[in-house]
């Protein structure tokens, strides 16, 4: 008996295919490759060159001013050293450096006779001369005292002219402060020739009274000679202390005003000729709590050569300065010491100017870094008037660019930087 045939099943074509097997771990790889191409990118940024923190300064306009400072020392301008007007016995001078001295009054020295000396004809002959050209000296002196009120009155008057046609600006602040200048200088010279004839006086005293000594003297009896103060100061010196046989023209003692002072600076004859008469000047590190005001007044024409501590030879220019004005009290400044005196050569307003700092040198011409939008760019600048500090801009800068200040070497034209924090 014939048995039908079994049905075939019938199953879906996706069940039909086999899946493959999933791969386990297939993400791990993913994130591995990630990670190495995260460190790539770190080391490749890492590799890259950074900006170059730089300090930054501005391209400034104001005032500048140029001065040169050298040490120097204090002098009493109107010095005077008594000598022996003939030759004796000097008696013991009982005066000390810094005695007080009243004109006429104040004895210096007392001088013996000498029997020898005073008896003998050429000695009176000569005590004599003496006298004569003492009061011929002193016409002289006269004759410079008048010269210099005659001078001085035509400088006031130029004054007086000068500030009027400066109100109403027909001339320069330089000429009108020259004429200012003027009238100082001259009121000094004025009262440089009035001490010159004060002195006179004093010698024509000094050598009548030898010239009558020597007349009148019999080998004994006689009186002796006595030297007074010829002006009111103090005592600087005293050359002849003791008691001993002096002669004729024999230095005694030198005397002064402590308060009539002038500051004397070496300056390098280079630095002399950059100073003009008439410059301002500040009096620093004198012992007071401030600097003093001061003027130069006289520029030696002649130099001289000085060893520097170096053993460098240097060739000096003796500069004078005026206190301008009055030294404070408590603070009395002597004579020969120690001050600094800063001179001012230039002075200028307005004036385009860079910090030295900024500036480097690249064979004959002077370089600066600009900053410019995050690079260095070089430029080559016109450099004038220097102080030091600051610098004159000629030309290669502008008013308000930002520079490099002490640019290292690293930094080069067109490399990136970066303002220091």
């Amino acid at each position: 008996m014939n048995q039908p045939a079994p049905a075939l099943e019938s199953r879906p074509a996706s069940a039909a295919r086999p899946r493959p097997p999933r791969k386990k771990g297939a993400w791990r790889s993913y994130l591995l490759w990630l990670a190495l191409a995260g460190l790539a990118a770190l080391v490749i940024a890492g590799l890259r060159p950074q900006p170059q923190a730089v300090e930054l300064a501005t391209v400034t306009t104001g005032p500048l001013t140029v001065s040169v400072l050298e040490e120097g020392k204090t002098r009493i301008r109107h010095r005077h050293v008594v000598a022996a007007p003939v030759a004796g016995l000097l008696d013991r001078i009982p005066l000390r450096a810094g005695d007080p001295l009243e004109a006429g009054k104040t004895v210096l020295a007392v001088i013996q006779p000498t029997p020898a000396s005073f008896l003998d004809p050429r000695t009176q002959a000569e005590a004599e001369a003496r006298a004569l050209m003492a009061e011929a000296s002193k016409r002289q002196r006269q004759a410079q005292l008048e010269r210099a009120q005659a001078a001085l009155a035509m400088a006031e008057k130029e004054k007086v002219r000068s500030t009027r046609l400066q109100k109403e600006g027909a001339v320069s602040l330089r000429e009108y402060d020259q004429a200012l200048n003027q009238v100082e200088i001259l009121i000094r010279e004025l009262h440089a020739a009035e001490f010159a004839l004060e002195v006179s006086d004093f010698e024509i005293l000094q050598t009548r009274a030898a010239a009558r000594q020597t007349g009148s003297l019999a080998g004994d009896g006689s009186a002796p000679i006595t030297l007074l103060a010829p002006i009111n100061g103090f005592v600087l010196n005293v050359f002849e202390e003791s008691a001993r046989p002096v002669t004729s023209g024999l230095p005694l003692l030198e005397v002064g005003d402590p308060t009539d002072l002038e500051a004397e600076i070496e300056l390098l004859s280079s630095d002399a000729v950059a100073v003009p008469p008439g410059a301002e000047v500040s009096i620093e590190q004198w012992g007071g709590d401030r600097p003093l005001r001061g003027r130069v007044t006289v520029i030696e024409p002649g130099g001289f050569t000085k060893i520097s501590a170096l053993g460098v030879e240097e060739q000096r220019v003796k500069v004078r300065v005026d206190f301008a004005e009055p030294i404070p009290p408590g603070r009395p400044l002597g004579d020969r010491y120690r001050v600094e005196a800063r001179i001012v050569t230039w002075r200028g307003e307005g004036v385009l100017q860079v910090p030295t700092g900024a500036l480097f040198r690249r064979g004959n011409e002077w370089m600066s870094f600009v900053f410019d939008r995050g690079k260095a760019r070089l430029a080559t600048v016109g450099v004038g008037h220097n102080n030091g500090v600051a610098a004159e801009v000629l030309s290669g800068l502008t008013a308000g660019q930002q520079v490099i200040l002490h640019p290292p070497d690293a930094v080069a034209d067109g490399k990136a930087v970066r303002p220091r924090e």
